[in-house]
């Protein structure tokens, strides 16, 4: 007989819309809830169920990051292909801990150094170590002269790292085929550039639709789903014209963008991942550029572009996910929670709406059969259990210390932020 759970006396958020249960419970056998709704209307339940007094907490969905980089370890934006695969190995162990132990039961890569991805995903899978449902990446795909290529050829480390730079659609097609040899779920592409770079700026596509459509077929015939970085709207189109599952960025979006997107809103999703501009602004100066450069780069003019981009997509219907760029020298791992804020103080919504956009939003992204993001019947077990009201105060799930448990199929945790993680057969909240 499957383990069995009851978490009771729970201020319960089931993700399914805004609503709140003052008093609700979820019923867990195994790594499926079996109920999840008002206390009052639970029938069945054996006398030897493991029964967990929250004592009016608020139990939530686990969140989803949608845009993780697991692998990147610290670094600048231009050194992430400079650690050493057994560092960077070692490092994204404990990555996936602190993504976990944040409240984030699920991700989806937009990218890894080496092929650690694929071999975190197993680790986790086979219970190893602590970490989220992973929708493994590999190694980014680019063409020559991308964003993904980061180095001159005078200075480019002969090393697998970061980027596969490959031209011409059957070039394209067999980096996908590797990918998949090599175990990864998705795949990430480069459509255009990013503004520090000076020979792949954001406007400038740098694949043809040609190749673009190489990318995404072979990713879709082989059961790959395929994200990409675009951040203009000439790049947003091409992504959306040729099938792309999940857009990075789409800070720039014209009329014509916009319609495309909401006319393809079922089946896509876009993540502003607005973290990296904003912590980019905020130190420039630490990393080498001058306020008036990072102007003159465009990045002030990007924050607000993606202010208005963003509350265009909801006005068309399209869903909106958390996730940014965490995992670099000014995003640290960990903080991935800091998306909500930014969601409720930058793009206007209220925490209701951005708690949403990480659970329920996130969830059907990372996982389409439907079983993350939402406390239903049927369900993974996949929750986290707060020391604190999220909808009242959206940064209280950034305080580590207010996440009292976090519970992945079936599965209770307590301790994974403060470097001594261990798995609880139950959990005591006093």
């Amino acid at each position: 007989m499957s383990k069995q759970s009851l978490f009771t006396n729970a201020r319960l958020f089931t993700g399914v819309d805004g609503e709140v249960l003052e008093d609700g419970s979820v019923w867990v056998e195994g790594a499926e809830i079996r109920f999840a709704g008002p206390t009052g209307d639970l029938r069945g339940v054996n006398e030897d169920v493991n029964r967990i007094d929250l004592g009016g907490r608020f139990l939530m969905p686990g969140m989803t990051e949608s845009h993780a980089h697991i692998s990147y370890t610290h670094n600048g934006p231009s050194e992430l292909d400079k650690t050493p695969v057994e560092q960077a190995m070692v490092h994204s162990i404990d990555n996936a801990r602190l993504m976990l132990g944040a409240g984030f039961t699920s991700a989806i890569s937009f990218g890894s150094v080496h092929r650690i991805d694929v071999f975190l995903k197993k680790a986790i899978n086979d219970w190893v170590i602590p970490g989220p449902k992973l929708v493994a990446s590999g190694r980014d795909v680019g063409a020559t002269a991308s964003n993904a290529d980061l180095h001159p050829d005078y200075a480019r480390p002969q090393m697998e790292g970061l980027g596969m730079l490959v031209d011409g659609p059957w070039a394209v097609r067999g980096a996908v085929r590797r990918l998949k040899k090599n175990g990864a779920d998705i795949i990430k592409i480069f459509l255009d550039g990013e503004g520090l770079s000076d020979h792949a700026p954001p406007g400038e596509l740098t694949y043809t639709d040609e190749e673009v459509a190489a990318a995404v077929d072979e990713a879709h015939r082989r059961n790959m789903r395929v994200a990409c970085h675009s951040r203009s709207a000439v790049a947003v189109k091409q992504a959306v014209r040729f099938g792309v599952d999940c857009i990075g960025h789409a800070n720039y979006l014209d009329d014509e963008a916009v319609d495309m997107l909401r006319r393809n809103r079922h089946r896509l999703a876009v993540g502003p991942a607005i973290a990296w501009e904003v912590q980019f602004l905020k130190n420039c100066e630490s990393m080498g550029f001058s306020p008036r450069t990072v102007e003159e780069r465009g990045y002030v003019r990007e924050v607000e572009a993606t202010v208005d981009a963003v509350q265009r997509l909801r006005a068309a219907g399209v869903k909106v996910l958390v996730g940014g760029d965490y995992g670099l020298n000014i995003t640290p791992h960990g903080t991935y929670a800091k998306d909500l804020e930014y969601f409720v103080d930058l793009f206007g919504m209220s925490p209701t709406e951005a708690l949403l956009c990480a659970t329920r939003d996130g969830g059907a992204t990372a996982d389409p059969t439907g079983m993350v993001g939402t406390l239903e019947e049927g369900k993974s077990a996949d929750m986290v259990i707060v020391d604190g009201d999220p909808l009242t105060d959206i940064k209280v799930l950034q305080d580590h210390d207010r996440i009292d448990a976090v519970v992945k199929d079936g599965r209770i945790y307590q301790g994974l932020m403060d470097n001594n993680p261990y798995e609880r057969e139950a959990v005591s909240i006093q």
